[in-house]
């Protein structure tokens, strides 16, 4: 009798996240079928899966009637979608529901849309329907920062006092849900993140600090959902630290990943930042 094969759904937004995922659940011997959300995933994903079809990001129904056709019974959601568009005065001739998203909007996402309202809501409706949302790390535990030092690149003793002054700060900022990172340099906090993400935060901190040598911290908050979107790193963001001055990054152990963490830790160490698991 021929062994069934395991299938992986991925809804997958923008990033390399999501073929990161598919390229592991394949290693692993998964059949991977992926719905890519319009205007935010990476070209080159569909070329990782098995199965695949762009999708409207508020099409919901379509979502389901795509996963269930290929006999998706575990999917994860992967790569971030920009938030920006919900403060668009036409988003929704811009995001064009179906009637289920629509139905999904006006019940559980008109009054309340943070992450974890959104995703529980989601992961709701895909419940419904045979497809349970599993945590979105479980193919790439070996791309989560490990506690410690990253890398080659020791952090100075100034860098650390900043870690141990900047900590609380970010645990409480991720806990009122503002934003997953902060920077700061000798005491001082240079910017937080909100809904302008990490990219536009380094850029700020570089243009306030001038001296350069500054720290950023990136978690996720005590209570993350692993279902929802996982706060982030890669090569990119390391050329942005290097062109704005950082000196160091400071991740949540265990709640961060290093998208393709080998090659993150390659050019962290060519730059001479120093990357700290917390």
């Amino acid at each position: 009798m021929a062994s069934h094969q395991p299938t992986l759904g991925i809804i997958a937004g923008n990033g390399i996240l999501p073929s990161l995922v598919a390229r592991s659940a394949k290693a692993a011997g998964y059949r991977v079928c992926c719905v890519g959300l319009r205007n935010q995933f990476d070209p080159d994903l569909p070329h990782e899966c098995d199965e695949f079809s762009e999708v409207g990001i508020a099409k919901i129904g379509r979502w389901i009637r795509l996963l269930k056709k290929w006999n998706i019974d575990e999917a994860v959601m992967v790569g971030g979608v920009g938030k920006t568009i919900m403060h668009d005065p036409f988003r929704i001739l811009r995001l064009m529901p179906d009637v289920r998203g629509l139905r999904l909007w006006y019940r559980r996402l008109r009054h309340d849309r943070r992450d974890a309202t959104v995703l529980a809501a989601i992961a709701d409706e895909l419940q419904r329907e045979g497809v349970t949302l599993i945590d979105s790390t479980t193919h790439i535990k070996e791309h989560l920062a490990s506690e410690g030092t990253i890398g080659t690149v020791a952090p100075t003793a100034q860098q650390k006092n900043d870690i141990a002054f900047g900590w609380p700060l970010l645990s409480d900022t991720v806990a009122l849900h503002i934003g997953q990172s902060i920077a700061v340099r000798e005491g001082d906090v240079l910017a937080v993140e909100a809904i302008e993400g990490t990219a536009a935060l380094i850029q700020r901190a570089g243009e306030l600090c001038k001296r350069k040598g500054w720290t950023l911290l990136k978690t996720a908050a005590t209570d993350h959902d692993m279902r929802a979107d996982v706060p982030s790193i890669g090569t990119e963001t390391i050329a942005q630290c290097t062109a704005a001055g950082c000196g160091c990054i400071a991740l949540g152990a265990n709640n961060v990943i290093l998208l393709d963490k080998p090659a993150v830790i390659d050019a962290a160490n060519i730059a001479g930042i120093s990357i700290i698991g917390v």
